[in-house]
């Protein structure tokens, strides 16, 4: 019996990386754009990985996004500003790997003893999704802000407005996308993970 465990969460792990490969190389699968913002919704697959595989699983498979981001930012850029900012591994792996860890250990440890699924797993999802939010803008304020500023001669006192309207905007609609998503998706994966 342990042996189909393992074999499944394997196939689960594969499952989930093939699904990150496909969201971030096809276009529309895992960014949505809606009128001037671009949604992503790859957190949601590394939300769902964490609830269904547990938080250690779900880091590896946010490492599996955040290693992408990394490496994409070096070879193929989806922005002009990715090759200076993602090619900071704090910035594109960490944060990443931190969704799984966050949104697992919440549903798992923290709530889903306490309340019923669906409520665990929106928590979870919305905690995972500013998880991401917070830590790369916040990053990219830290190392960014005064040292690449002053190398460019730029002047970086409406960069903070910029990220915390970003984060209203785009951080506060993928966390309400991911507490809505991620409950309709990783119930049934858990009905037939058991």
């Amino acid at each position: 019996m342990k042996k189909k465990n393992k074999t499944f969460r394997l196939a689960l792990l594969g499952m989930f990386s093939a699904i990150i490969v496909l969201q971030t190389t096809i276009p529309l699968l895992g960014l949505i754009p809606i009128g001037p913002l671009s949604l992503t919704v790859i957190q949601v697959t590394v939300i769902i990985a964490a609830i269904v595989l547990g938080p250690r699983d779900g880091a590896i498979i946010g490492g599996v996004w955040g290693i992408i981001t990394f490496v994409r930012a070096y070879t193929f850029p989806t922005s002009p500003i990715a090759p200076i900012i993602f090619t900071n591994p704090l910035i594109s792996v960490l944060p990443r790997i931190l969704i799984g860890i966050v949104a697992g250990y919440i549903y798992h440890k923290a709530l889903k003893s306490k309340m019923n699924d669906t409520g665990a797993m929106s928590i979870a999802g919305v905690a995972g999704s500013l998880t991401n939010t917070v830590l790369v803008l916040g990053l990219i304020y830290l190392f960014y802000s005064k040292p690449y500023a002053n190398y460019m001669e730029m002047d970086v006192s409406l960069l903070l407005p910029a990220l915390l309207g970003i984060v209203g905007t785009n951080g506060v609609t993928e966390a309400i996308l991911s507490g809505i998503l991620v409950p309709i998706i990783a119930k049934p994966l858990l009905k037939a993970q058991k």
